[in-house]
């Protein structure tokens, strides 16, 4: 597959019904348009008979304007592994326009026992080189690209044509680069990774607006801040469905990079409130502590830039619980919830891949990569934690400052 492709088209706004004709009525200040999802004149130009008829379930799911937007979005997929590979799938089947898959490395035999886009016999081969065939063949209308240079290698002006970029299973340092790479770029940003039963997918969407439909309350709808990342910009009324008032509403939401994100207080309801810090995951800690020993590893003069995980050598241990206990104290959590036995249950599942935690956290992050493209329901807010132990998903924002 040539690599090279065009810049990314920008997705035209749909117009309201009978727009073709005259420009529409400028709403009020502060209320919303009222957009069909079954509007003609978005699907006559935009969306075919045939695709109305592939990804039917899905329009109907979502709306043929959503659907539009995906057609239209350039993804790009950092690193090909077990969960890049849910990733890629859920995305390939939902019909995006693009994907490009940048990954340098390898298949080893320790890729065979997660993913599902290779074989023994793609062993030496490319990673992303090995998944597309089969990648391909889930969705033909969707155009694949493979890179197979260092992500590393690239600046800021490579993220430009995308109109997504998700990477996964990288070390922090590597992600902090590419994440500030993407703000430069004005690019909304996933980072997502997978430890045995642990995993993580954050978000930094950078401002991202989208709207919701929902019954109308008693309380009227008004523009205001719902929270300190989170306010009400537009509004309109939608009609009476079923005998229910209904309106749509815009929101947006602010966010915060990875590097600000990592080192940032948990949110403010959870502060002097002992029985909610108890209810904490320790996985938060042991996440940080990781990420802060990548960063350890990353400027020592032998490697090559990037962070390693913990060994088992015995200075390897000493230094991350070291670390996690700092964590765990500047998080201000209860110290009775960081347990050696979590600590060690977490260590023993660095560098592994287990194919039901890819499953559940590529699905989420698929979804959530959806519903952002397409401009609804509420996106991740901005640090989702799973433990395949306990099977929660805990989400916290994680902000440096806090503004009412």
């Amino acid at each position: 597959m040539d690599p090279a492709q065009p810049a990314a088209p920008q997705a035209s706004a749909p117009l309201p019904n009978g727009a073709a004709d005259q420009p529409p009525a400028e709403p009020p200040a502060g209320e919303l348009p009222v957009l069909a999802s079954t509007d003609p004149v978005v699907q006559t130009q935009s969306i075919s008979a045939d695709e109305i008829a592939l990804y039917d379930r899905q329009i109907r799911l979502w709306g043929v304007q959503a659907q539009e937007r995906l057609r239209s979005a350039n993804v790009l997929l950092i690193s090909m592994k077990a969960l890049a590979n849910e990733v890629a799938k859920n995305l390939v089947l939902a019909g995006i326009k693009s994907l490009t898959v940048v990954d340098h490395n390898v298949v080893t035999e320790d890729d065979l026992g997660a993913q599902f886009f290779i074989t023994e016999a793609d062993i030496g081969k490319n990673r992303a080189d090995a998944a597309v065939p089969e990648m391909q063949k889930l969705n033909p209308r969707v155009n694949i690209y493979v890179d197979t240079s260092d992500i590393a290698s690239k600046g800021p002006e490579f993220y430009q044509d995308y109109d997504m970029v998700i990477a996964t299973d990288l070390d922090f340092m590597t992600l902090s680069t590419i994440n500030a790479s993407t703000r430069l770029s004005q690019k909304p940003f996933y980072a997502a990774g997978t430890h045995g039963f642990y995993g993580y997918i954050f978000a930094d969407l950078i401002q991202h607006d989208y709207i919701i439909e929902r019954e109308k309350s008693n309380v009227a709808t008004t523009i205001k801040a719902e929270s300190a990342t989170r306010s009400v910009v537009a509004f309109s009324d939608k009609g009476v469905e079923n005998g229910r008032a209904k309106e749509l509403v815009e929101k947006r939401e602010i966010y915060s990079p990875l590097l600000l994100a990592n080192t940032s207080p948990l949110p403010p309801e959870y502060l002097n409130k002992r029985r909610l810090l108890k209810q904490v995951a320790p996985l938060l800690t042991c996440l940080r502590a990781l990420w802060e020993f990548q960063k350890t590893s990353a400027i020592n003069p032998d490697g090559d830039g990037r962070g390693r995980n913990p060994s088992h050598a015995s200075a390897d241990l000493q230094l991350f619980t070291t670390i996690a206990t700092e964590k765990h104290k500047e998080l201000q959590l209860p110290i009775d919830t960081l347990t050696s036995e979590f600590l060690r249950k977490f260590l023993q599942n660095l560098d592994s891949e287990l194919a039901p935690v890819a499953a559940f956290l590529g699905g989420q992050l698929a979804q959530d990569v959806i519903n952002v493209i397409g401009k609804r329901e509420q996106p991740i807010q901005n640090l989702v934690l799973f433990d395949g132990d306990e099977s929660k998903a805990p989400i916290y924002a994680m902000h440096p400052i806090f503004t009412s």
